[in-house]
């Protein structure tokens, strides 16, 4: 799957955590996002985890800067 095929899960999962819609782009972060805190960010890793059936690595979660970042990572492990 390419990485925009998971932009609209990950808009459902931002919707679900921040309860409200958050328009999703490649250079978003974590700093343009009121709320959006370690927990949070739990919160979206745990979601995506159990929707596609897979585990981030601590490396891996270290190297997410942006949701661009997130949705390449997503392409990376459903394709491995």
């Amino acid at each position: 799957m390419s990485e925009a095929a998971f932009y609209p899960a990950l808009t459902e999962i931002f919707r679900e955590v921040f309860m409200r819609d958050v328009a999703l782009r490649p250079d978003l972060t974590a700093r343009d996002v009121p709320g959006w805190d370690s927990f949070k960010q739990i919160e979206i890793i745990v979601a995506l985890e159990e929707r596609y059936g897979i585990k981030f690595h601590t490396r891996e979660l270290d190297a997410l800067g942006s949701v661009g970042d997130l949705a390449r990572t997503l392409a990376q492990k459903t394709t491995a």
